[in-house]
């Protein structure tokens, strides 16, 4: 029982963090970049943050490979 309640902390932290991330990122303009896929026809919305995505990819990898070393 005891290593559930430790990944569920570990969770409940991760999403804590994922979510501050997210609206740090919203305020810088991380999110509407130029590239992304907006299409809105009455009241339907389609959004698809593509250039978004790749993005924070390439930022994740280069973190990631320097982290590495």
């Amino acid at each position: 029982m005891e290593a559930l309640g430790r990944i569920l902390i570990s969770l409940g932290i991760l999403i804590t963090v994922v979510g501050g991330l997210l609206l740090l990122f919203s305020r810088l303009g991380i999110g509407r970049l130029p590239g992304d896929i907006y299409i809105q026809k009455g009241n339907f919305v389609f959004y698809f943050p593509l250039m978004t995505g790749i993005t924070i990819s390439i930022i994740l990898t280069l973190l990631f490979s320097l982290l590495r070393r």
